[in-house]
């Protein structure tokens, strides 16, 4: 077999036809479906935007192929406007650190606060992050709480003179440039609804996922979750399954649920039985009520 045709091999094709058809399909939903049915096709417009998300956390771990480059070029068009794919890339890897999973000074994504900083927080901004700590506040507060940080973060590193994220940066200003054409032209939308309404509807529907996936626990294998039969699942490339996809993120997100079933006993003793029968079950539980403590209860003074 030759080298070449190894490399196509190598291509995960069920992973490369989704980016297709989902790029096809927020050309549908805009260009069809909003011209004559502007609800529903913000609605369409915005599962889309979340299953893009799905796609782009795939291309971090190498899914359709194992040149970064090219993955980048495949899931890099930013139709959910705030985050760009390259940092997200890069921060989303160091989240991968399972030793530092949660802790609020080694994990980009964690949602917790050292305490001393915890119990220094203005009332207003305690008020704010404690409601994102609920299922309702993460859907309605997340997204903007989530893009002011990383922004703001990534500000601060560009003003300090962090060239690789101002690259990063100035290769997502450029690639909006299509996106917003294509919104205003052929959509026939204003950007700022197109923001406002899908791409935030987006991004919620993926807070959604996120809000559960991971709590303080002194076993690092204790800290991710699974979320069993949820049809959120295909949306979310079934990372609802996600202690699975920490343990092998070389896994395609369609051969998780096989690698679930199969081994079922083995991921609910290894995370401990952190484990929910589905997003109702979540919602149940934390629609209104705070998940987590904003101080993270396993660090020095907490």
């Amino acid at each position: 077999m030759s080298l070449k045709s190894a490399r196509w091999q190598s291509v995960e094709w069920p992973t490369f036809l989704a980016i297709v058809l989902c790029y096809l399909g927020w050309l549908a939903a805009g260009a069809l479906v909003c011209a004559r049915y502007r609800v529903v096709g913000c609605v369409l417009l915005a599962l889309v935007v979340a299953f893009h998300s799905s796609l782009q956390h795939e291309a971090t771990h190498r899914h359709p192929t194992r040149l970064d480059w090219l993955n980048e070029i495949l899931v890099g068009l930013p139709i959910g406007v705030f985050y760009p794919f390259r940092r997200y890339r890069e921060t989303h890897l160091l989240h991968h650190r399972d030793g530092t999973l949660t802790d609020p000074h080694d994990d980009p994504e964690s949602y917790y606060l050292d305490p001393a900083r915890a119990a220094t927080l203005p009332v207003f901004q305690r008020w704010l992050l404690t409601a994102n700590n609920t299922l309702l506040g993460r859907i309605l507060l997340g997204p903007g709480i989530a893009c002011v940080r990383f922004a703001l973060g990534d500000l601060r590193r560009i003003v300090a003179g962090d060239r690789a994220v101002r690259r990063a940066w100035l290769i997502h200003g450029l690639s909006l440039v299509p996106v917003v054409v294509i919104v205003q032209t052929v959509f026939g939308i204003p950007f700022w609804l197109y923001v406002s309404g899908p791409v935030y509807g987006g991004m919620a529907l993926i807070a959604i996922r996120s809000f559960c996936e991971h709590q303080s626990h002194r076993e690092a294998s204790g800290r991710t979750v699974i979320v069993e039969g949820s049809w959120l699942g295909f949306l979310f490339l079934h990372n609802n399954l996600h202690v699975v996809h920490h343990a092998r993120p070389g896994l395609p997100w369609y051969r998780l649920p096989a690698a679930y079933r199969a081994e079922r006993g083995h991921w609910t003793t290894v995370n401990g039985g952190y484990v929910f029968r589905g997003y109702r079950a979540i919602a149940r539980q934390y629609l209104l009520r705070r998940k987590e403590p904003l101080a993270h209860p396993l660090r020095e003074g907490a």
